[in-house]
């Protein structure tokens, strides 16, 4: 067996005589382990909150979505629909219409929605309708919307009253000045048909209406259209798919996957994510001084054996090494001890939902490995800092005591 990493061992786990060592060393093993403990609840903590706020938008985005290069619009020629037809690794695809409008129900406004003109097939790549609260969706030879929960509040509007007729404005296209404000906008009316919920941005977003509906409303060519939604089929090369769309539309148009169509989300996620880790990091820091401040006790605690070892022939390096050795067992142990029980709550989070946000929703953790490899290594490179400094006083002991 290696001398040092002996003799560290034997420090480690032997009792000194000093009780004040003993008292530092346990203070040092306790902040090890629940500076791990505690970082890696916090990630997963932090994981199943990312999971849990992409789960609704991920759910009803597409795999990918095919959008103009310049402009709001672009031609989508029956040409074009047949070869993307025929690309095996798409599943279904629909084609929509996105446009901000105004709406209108008696006496109350909405100024920030989107009309979002659909397919007969957008069904088969968004299953939308599953979130229907009530009503059903749409009919496309009708003059029929289905809109979010939040609009319907904001409206006092519900589904297919008598008489209720929601009124839909947009900006007529063209260039000039408008002497009629009357005559600025195009204004078409609906019946609403079904209400959804998904969460509340896209609650307070969307009015879907039937495609034709949405052309007319706009004033767009038969063959104009704002995007493609596209689903992929299973275990197709996202990389291969979008080189052959932009070959169908020879590369005039932008191809955006889940991602990208929600990335001011992950930015956001990704930096809180990071910024909890960097003051955890911080809070470990401080308390792996005590790391430190440890071996530097068992340093001058140990003095006459350290005299001892180095009249017997070990020299300065080796008995350095007995002292940084300790350290880092004390915090390896410590850490993985942490990680162990921080393991178990979260499983247990998991299973019994332990800890609850409201009364029928739990608090979300994500067990990830990745996680468990950040605070591993995070506690192991604080600790074997830790450490070093604190075995460099060997060199001074020594010096005192020849």
């Amino acid at each position: 067996m290696n001398f040092s990493y002996y003799i560290a061992k034997r420090y480690l786990f032997t009792k000194s005589k000093n009780n004040a060592i003993n008292i530092i060393t346990i203070i040092a093993s306790i902040g090890v382990f629940a500076g791990a403990m505690a970082l890696f609840i916090v990630l997963s903590g932090f994981s199943g909150l990312k999971e849990f706020s992409l789960s609704f938008s991920n759910k009803y985005d597409p795999d990918l979505k095919v959008l103009p290069k310049t402009g709001k619009y672009f031609n989508y020629l029956p040409e074009q629909q047949e070869k993307i037809a025929v690309i095996s690794e798409i599943k279904q695809s629909s084609k929509v219409i996105e446009e901000r409008v105004l709406l209108n129900f008696r006496d109350k406004n909405v100024p920030s929605s989107y009309i979002k003109g659909v397919d007969e097939n957008f069904l088969n790549v968004n299953a939308v309708d599953s979130t229907l609260l009530a009503g059903a969706w749409l009919h496309q030879k009708e003059k029929q919307v289905v809109i979010g929960n939040g609009i319907s509040r904001k409206l006092s509007i519900g589904v297919a009253g008598y008489g209720d007729v929601l009124k839909i404005f947009v900006p007529k296209p063209g260039k000039g000045q408008v002497s009629n404000p009357s005559e600025a906008f195009n204004t078409i009316s609906s019946m609403v048909i079904g209400i959804y919920s998904i969460n509340e941005e896209l609650d307070n977003k969307y009015v879907y209406a039937p495609f034709s509906f949405t052309q007319q409303l706009l004033e767009l060519e038969p063959n104009e259209i704002s995007a493609i939604e596209i689903n992929l089929a299973k275990g197709a090369d996202e990389d291969k798919v979008r080189e052959k769309i932009e070959e169908v539309f020879d590369h005039q148009v932008i191809i955006k996957n889940k991602i990208q169509l929600n990335d001011k989300l992950y930015k956001m996620l990704n930096t809180e994510n990071l910024a909890v880790y960097l003051i955890f990091t911080l809070i470990l820091i401080i308390a792996l001084f005590n790391v430190g401040g440890a071996i530097v006790m068992a340093i001058l605690d140990k003095q006459s054996n350290i005299k001892t070892l180095y009249y017997l022939g070990a020299n300065i390096h080796q008995i350095r090494r007995v002292f940084f050795l300790q350290g880092t067992l004390l915090t390896f142990i410590g850490g993985v001890l942490g990680l162990v029980i921080a393991c178990v709550v979260i499983v247990l989070q998991q299973q019994f939902s332990l800890v609850m946000i409201t009364a029928s929703l739990p608090y979300p953790v994500l067990f990830e490995t990745k996680n468990l490899v950040i605070v591993f290594l995070t506690i192991m490179t604080l600790g074997i800092i830790a450490s070093y400094i604190g075995s460099t006083r060997i060199k001074r002991v020594i010096e005192v005591n020849s």
